[in-house]
């Protein structure tokens, strides 16, 4: 079997794929206030574009696999697609980054077509705050989720939660304790300057210090552990609780030296960095496996070291454009 490396010798094997650009919500730190134009239905990639591309990177030593968005869930075939990857034995984890608001009518078959793990997206447990933030959402629809999911076995739930300025910074120890009786990973997640301007993103972000801030403050104790899993969050659980808390920390902390990931876009480009503009298109070479591994190859040949949002060194930066897309189109 191939295997993917990178100019350093980052060997790749875990594909982020996103399979719609559409979502039922408007978060503002992965789409602008005026909403998007989502792409037409026939230039998103078709389920068996999805499997035989799963296919082909699995010949390039590819054993894991993250279903993003948009909003995965709004895709009505997400449960075959699901079912169709696990099929492929190489394969060892699935795992679906979603909003929840539809988990509690699909945790179950999710769960039985081979899901392995979940991340949901909870920025706040206030109602208020939870509709300013997703321009509109209901935050029931996501606690019904998380109740769905937690009852169907899911090897791991994670909550995904990116730090605001002034929305949900103040939350920090809220969700810290929510960990004592839930068995999840609360994720805190920094800001990113995606899709947003330099004055917006600057006013709004909080270095993940301020996690480890608070909890000496409020006298909490914890430890550093180890977690299964892909993400580059640094995990810790307080002695006694069911749960723990990661760290994300992409803009003041190392998110890059041992990048494993490749994104695919739902109109089938390659993205071998999150923030850089670079991207080439796989979608016509799916059915040819030579043409495609160059492909893959010629992505991770110019894959940078790190990225813009956290170097030092410019020297060490490639392609100078930051992404055009929102978040919402890349996947996370």
């Amino acid at each position: 079997m191939e295997y993917l490396y990178d100019q350093y010798q980052r060997k790749h094997d875990y594909l982020r794929l996103s399979i719609t650009d559409r979502c039922n919500l408007r978060c503002v730190y992965c789409m602008p206030k005026g909403g998007m134009t989502f792409f037409p239905r026939d230039q998103v990639l078709s389920q068996d574009e999805i499997i035989q591309l799963v296919k082909n990177f699995v010949a390039l030593g590819i054993t894991k696999v993250r279903l993003t968005g948009g909003e995965p869930l709004v895709r009505r075939d997400v449960v075959e697609i699901v079912r169709r990857i696990h099929e492929i034995p190489e394969i060892e984890d699935i795992s679906m980054t979603t909003n929840g608001l539809y988990l509690s009518r699909k945790a179950h078959e999710l769960r039985e077509a081979g899901l392995d793990r979940l991340n949901i997206s909870l920025d706040t447990f206030k109602p208020e705050v939870y509709k300013q933030i997703t321009r509109g959402g209901n935050i029931r629809q996501v606690q019904m989720g998380i109740a769905a999911a937690a009852k169907e076995g899911f090897k791991q739930i994670k909550l995904n939660v990116v730090l605001i300025k002034g929305q949900n910074d103040d939350e920090v120890l809220d969700f810290i304790r929510y960990t004592k009786d839930h068995n999840v990973n609360v994720r805190f997640i920094e800001f990113m300057p995606i899709g947003n301007s330099e004055e917006a993103w600057s006013s709004e972000f909080v270095s993940l210090a301020n996690v480890f801030d608070q909890c000496k403050a409020a006298g909490i104790d914890y430890r550093p552990i180890r977690l299964p899993g892909n993400g580059p969050s640094d995990n810790y659980q307080v002695p006694g609780y069911q749960g723990s808390f990661g760290l994300i920390h992409p803009i003041s902390g190392r998110f890059c030296e041992n990048c494993n990931r490749l994104r695919i876009t739902a109109d089938g480009y390659i993205k071998a960095c999150l923030y850089w503009n670079e991207e080439i298109n796989v979608r016509e070479t799916i059915g040819d496996f030579e043409k495609f591994r160059q492909v893959i190859q010629q992505a991770l040949d110019n894959k940078p070291l790190n990225h813009e949002m956290a170097l030092s060194d410019t020297d060490q930066i490639v392609h100078e454009a930051p992404t055009w897309r929102h978040m919402s189109q890349i996947g996370g």
